[in-house]
């Protein structure tokens, strides 16, 4: 669906943002810091920091302000799960980077390598609120994805936050069908790939080949493996995600997160006790194979419940339809989700999980992304009137905007022939 925003000082999509536009202070506003909701806010942000937010934040002389007259004001939100910038069409295989099924490469598959923030899927979503992303790999010939990256939205050539944020792993029945056949295999070959890493360069003085991994594999999955780096581990039924508790328990070091967790509710407070955060989409909530047999609809409801630090994400179609992370935090909050925690699932927790909690707040020293709103941001009508990134103001134009625009009120003699009736 397309919305029609009016907004003042609406910048040009083809014009450049002038850098002085990186302060500005947001008066009247309702705003959810990432933490708590405080009416009648004001946000300063000065050289694309927030250098002060609350009932009393004082305004510099000088800075620009804008009146929000009591709008909702949020962080802008960080989608945790998207493809956004390495596929432009999916069914189009030389647009699409996501995954080599071809290569020998797993873990050394680096995405940042195919980012391009000049897709116009970009805009797309950002004009829907969406200033950060984590982009994912998909699999291709082993259990390692590869290495994923945070960025923002602003489609600038220099927009990737924190390359090489993650690595990404394939535990369920995916990772078992790229691993030979079953789940044992599936941990046999991360363990074997954890040590491989553990002891490189060491084991590959002799050899180009490890256990599991070969040598550039074994690079880069050597941070995970001492904890330096998040693993995010695709998985979804109960069992699967006690053995990763356990993995945890038994090498306290690794820094793990769960993407999908379909039965994730199942085994919530070992979740929460092992200090295991979790991404899900809410719209996961019918049985679609055998290990989603437990699927419902209060997942999210009860993971957060029980503690665990909980972003949603939209998986249906992760690269173009990315910003429909606002609809299932909607949806979320229709099943039993806290308002409160719904926002905080797509602002401030998806930035903790990544290690970038200055990404999803609004505190002093946090990075300036703001999202200005015509309403609720969980309702499905709302939409941003104002979007900044690092302080700069967003244009709220994209391909779609411009074609609805050009067609909208076309002079029928402008037809081609072949469309005149």
């Amino acid at each position: 669906m397309i919305r029609t925003v009016i907004s003042a000082g609406l910048v040009s999509l083809s014009l450049p943002l002038m850098a002085s536009a990186q302060s500005v202070a947001v008066t009247n506003a309702k705003l959810w810091t990432g933490d708590e909701l405080v009416e009648g806010a004001t946000v300063v942000i000065q050289d694309g920091k927030v250098a002060a937010a609350g009932e009393d934040a004082d305004v510099p002389q000088g800075l620009e302000v804008v009146d929000a007259d009591g709008a909702w004001v949020t962080p802008g939100i960080f989608a945790p799960y998207t493809q956004i910038g390495i596929v432009e069409v999916g069914a189009e295989d030389t647009t699409n980077d996501a995954a080599a099924p071809m290569s020998s490469y797993g873990a050394a598959l680096d995405m940042a390598d195919a980012f391009n923030p000049m897709e116009t899927t970009i805009p797309v979503t950002r004009i829907e609120g969406v200033t950060r992303f984590a982009v994912v790999p998909g699999f291709g010939s082993t259990l390692f994805g590869g290495q994923g990256f945070v960025a923002d939205s602003s489609g600038d050539g220099d927009s990737i936050t924190k390359p090489a944020a993650f690595t990404f792993i394939n535990l369920g029945e995916g990772g078992a069908a790229l691993s030979g056949g079953s789940r044992p295999a599936a941990w046999a070959t991360l363990r074997a790939a954890l040590v491989d890493a553990r002891t490189y360069p060491a084991r590959y003085i002799a050899s180009d080949k490890g256990d599991a991994l070969g040598r550039l594999d074994a690079q880069a999955f050597s941070a995970a493996a001492k904890g330096q780096q998040l693993i995010l581990i695709a998985v979804d039924r109960a069992s699967d995600i006690r053995h990763i508790i356990d993995l945890k328990a038994d090498n306290p070091a690794l820094n793990i997160a769960l993407v999908s967790a379909t039965e994730g509710w199942m085994v919530a407070d070992e979740l929460a006790e092992a200090e295991i955060p979790v991404i899900i989409d809410p719209y996961d909530n019918l049985p679609g194979s055998f290990e989603t047999l437990g699927a419902t609809q209060e997942n999210a409801q009860r993971l957060i419940d029980a503690g665990v630090v909980t972003a949603i994400s939209y998986f249906d179609d992760s690269t173009h339809q990315a910003r429909l992370i606002l609809q299932g935090a909607g949806n979320a909050v229709a099943n039993g989700v806290d308002h409160e925690d719904a926002l905080r699932a797509i602002t401030s927790a998806p930035a903790e999980i990544f290690g970038t909690p200055e990404l999803g707040s609004l505190e002093p020293g946090d990075v300036g992304d703001l999202v200005i709103w015509d309403g609720d941001p969980l309702e499905v009508m709302s939409a941003p009137t104002r979007i900044y990134i690092d302080g700069v103001e967003q244009s709220l134009e994209s391909r779609q905007t411009e074609l609805r625009d050009r067609y909208l009120d076309l002079d029928e003699s402008e037809k081609p022939m072949a469309f005149k009736h």
